[in-house]
């Protein structure tokens, strides 16, 4: 039997790319899953329905959202177990270059919005106590990339903010850990695309051609190491980050 059966769990950024394939895996695992994204749409709506879950978006880089979101999925399921801090915000410039309410509002939803997730579904992760958090960082929040300051800055703090809660929040059995994916076929390639001048499908390749494994991964290999840190019935990894990236990096962090 899953460890997620009878478990509620939130999903950030889910209305598309990696989010939605997390939200499925544990719909699949047993969970109820809320999905969340900054606005209501029909991706979300349709995603909601196809899981039999809920939907409720919001923008999470606003602190008084975050509690909403999280006070709602309890009212309407009964509880609050797992929250997947799936959430992005992406641009790309070089430095001198970079607009900085823009590169402030990386940051602000990036690692800002986790911050403040965190502080929201606390209260009910403490009523039941225990709970899982998984937060999806990056590859490029270890190793940096040029042009992209604000949200491989943003990625970093969340891989410190993820070491910190696990030690803080252990005690309580409430477990933190983080998820680094490498370069992964999402539709947010295409910001990549973007900054590089080029189209999508030369950046995939392009991509593709420095990983050892010869290609980017795929959202659903995400959401299998997301559905293995928040099983139930695994509590000795705390604090940790599991890089997925096709062997471009191979770090301590």
């Amino acid at each position: 039997m899953s460890s997620l059966k009878g478990r509620v769990a939130l999903v950030t950024g889910a209305a598309q790319g990696m989010g939605a394939a997390h939200a499925r895996r544990l719909a699949a695992a047993g969970a109820t899953v809320a999905v969340n994204d900054i606005r209501a749409s029909d991706a979300l709506s349709e995603l909601a329905d196809e899981i039999s879950g809920v939907a409720v978006p919001g923008d999470v880089s606003e602190p008084e959202v975050c509690t909403r979101i999280a006070d709602a999925v309890a009212a309407a399921t009964g509880r609050l177990d797992v929250l997947v801090a799936n959430h992005a915000y992406m641009t790309m410039a070089p430095i001198l270059q970079h607009d900085e309410r823009d590169w402030w509002r990386v940051v602000d939803t990036n690692l800002g919005g986790t911050f403040h997730l965190v502080q929201a579904v606390l209260p009910h992760m403490r009523r039941a106590g225990e709970g899982r958090i998984v937060v999806i960082t990056s590859e490029w929040g270890v190793t940096g990339w040029p042009d992209a300051t604000a949200y491989a800055a943003s990625k970093a703090g969340l891989i410190s903010l993820v070491k910190t809660l696990g030690r803080e929040l252990a005690p309580e059995r409430i477990i933190v850990n983080a998820v680094a994916p490498g370069v992964i076929d999402t539709p947010q390639l295409q910001v990549d695309a973007d900054a590089a001048g080029t189209d999508l499908a030369s950046i995939q390749a392009r991509y593709a051609e420095t990983i050892p494994l010869a290609r980017l991964g795929t959202p659903e290999e995400i959401a299998a190491a997301v559905e293995l840190l928040v099983d139930f019935s695994m509590e000795a990894v705390v604090g940790q980050v599991i890089s997925c990236n096709g062997g471009t990096t191979r770090s301590r962090v």
